[in-house]
């Protein structure tokens, strides 16, 4: 559930070209014509959940939260690379209709609550856990069909974000999230 140095390794090549893929993504030009059919009526999706009281109660900024997202869609599709649901999500040809969908939860216990239902599940996720202050933040699937997704998530709400100045007294986002 965490990202390894590994990961972060593999997807080096991605981006070193100038057209963003490279290496081992060049299998995946095309969708194969089974997930193509598949495509039009139940799209590959990626879920992020994201901790709302991270921004009431601890007043971080949206940016932060946004970092804290990336890293863990970032993830999911790095330790899920070998999955053909996610080469056809990354897929040159599929780039332009990838579907995201951003959620949140209350807190700590709903998210670790989430994650832990997506694992009796077997569905592929990342739960991001900040470092050094080593406590959860979010977490993102691993692209896969959205009917097999959105069951989990019935519980979550569509997030509506906002810029809200931070309370005394609250803790600041750490550097460089």
């Amino acid at each position: 559930m965490h990202l390894c140095l590994t990961t972060r390794a593999c997807l080096l090549p991605l981006l070193r070209t100038s057209a963003g893929f490279a290496g081992r993504a060049c299998a995946t030009r095309r969708l194969p014509s089974a997930l193509m059919g598949e495509a039009e009526h139940d799209p590959l999706v990626q879920y992020i959940v994201l901790r709302r009281d991270l921004q009431e109660t601890e007043g971080w900024p949206l940016g932060a939260l946004v970092a804290q997202g990336s890293h863990a869609a970032v993830a999911a599709v790095a330790e899920h690379w070998d999955t053909p649901a996610c080469r056809a999500y990354v897929a040159p040809d599929a780039i332009k209709r990838m579907t995201k969908a951003v959620l949140e939860v209350k807190g700590e216990p709903q998210l670790r609550g989430l994650a832990a239902k997506l694992e009796e599940g077997g569905a592929a996720h990342v739960l991001w856990v900040e470092q050094p202050e080593n406590f959860p933040t979010c977490l993102a699937t691993a692209p896969a069909r959205k009917s097999t997704l959105t069951p989990f998530f019935k519980k979550c709400r569509l997030s509506s974000w906002h810029d809200v100045k931070a309370t005394s007294g609250a803790q600041q986002a750490p550097e460089g999230t």
